[in-house]
C-alpha cells in the first residue's frame, strides 16, 4: 500500500504489538499474499504499514478466529474480498447502468462464495452446540439418579 505523507506509518514490530501477533506471522501473511507488499518497495527494504494495512490484518485475524478458518480458506476469502473491492472501484468509476449491471452480476458469485463459507461454519457450530446440549442432558440425568 502506498503511504501518503499525512498517513501515519508503522514498522512491523509496532503493527505486531498493536494487533497482538508476532512479526513472523505478519511476514508469513505477506508471503501468502494476505497482506500485500508496498508497490515499488525494493526487496529487503523496510516495510512501512499504514492504518489500512493494520485494519486489513485485524479483519483477517478476526475472520480466522471467528470462523475458525484454515489459512487456505482465509486466502480464498481474502481473494474474494479483493475481487469485490475491484468491483466497488469499477462501480464508483462508472455511471453506466449497463456497466453497473455487469458489476452486480460479477459480485453475486463472490458474495455467495463468502456466504457459503460462513454457513458451513454456522452448521458446524450448531452441530457442536447440539452435542454439548446432549452431554448436559446426560449429566443432568446422571445427577438425578444420584440424588
Amino acid at each position: 500500500m502506498t503511504q501518503t505523507s499525512a498517513e501515519p506509518t508503522y514498522r512491523i514490530g509496532e503493527v505486531a504489538e498493536r494487533v497482538g501477533i508476532t512479526t513472523r506471522t505478519i511476514r508469513y501473511y505477506e508471503q501468502l499474499g494476505l497482506l500485500g507488499p508496498e508497490p515499488g518497495r525494493s526487496k529487503g527494504a523496510h516495510r512501512l504499514y499504514g492504518d489500512a494495512d493494520v485494519a486489513r490484518l485485524t479483519e483477517l485475524l478476526r475472520l480466522k478466529d471467528l470462523l475458525g478458518l484454515s489459512l487456505e480458506e482465509l486466502i480464498a476469502l481474502a481473494d474474494t474480498g479483493r475481487a469485490r473491492a475491484v468491483l466497488r472501484d469499477r462501480w464508483e468509476e462508472t455511471t453506466s447502468d449497463e456497466e453497473r449491471d455487469r458489476i452486480i452480476e460479477a459480485a453475486f458469485p463472490l458474495v455467495e462464495r463468502q456466504l457459503e463459507l460462513v454457513r458451513r461454519r454456522v452448521e458446524k457450530l450448531e452441530e457442536f452446540a447440539r452435542e454439548l446440549e446432549a452431554k448436559l442432558e446426560h449429566l443432568a440425568a446422571e445427577r438425578r439418579k444420584l440424588r
